[in-house]
């Protein structure tokens, strides 16, 4: 346990930036199931599902919870596999 003043502080602050974090990288994940989910099911929604989840991935990435190139090519993914169920 930190005993300055600073370090308390940072052990607090670094707590809601995981907590956050957690979160967001939590809704990423499930986006991108459901969308696996829904292509692979060829659901009615489909397009919708991945269009929701490229617009997670681009959060997550702007938030710098994901480096742009793995946003990039977990797009890329989605889109391809979309694409080639159609």
């Amino acid at each position: 346990m930190p005993n300055i003043k600073s370090a308390k502080k940072r052990v607090k602050v670094i707590a809601t930036k995981t907590a956050r974090n957690k979160a967001t990288r939590s809704a990423l994940r499930t986006a991108v199931k459901k969308a696996y989910i829904a292509i692979d099911n060829n659901a009615d929604n489909k397009a919708e599902a991945v269009r929701l989840a490229i617009k997670k991935i681009d959060q997550a990435q702007a938030k710098g919870i994901m480096h742009k190139n793995t946003a990039s090519r977990s797009k890329s993914n989605l889109a391809k596999r979309l694409n080639a169920s159609a």
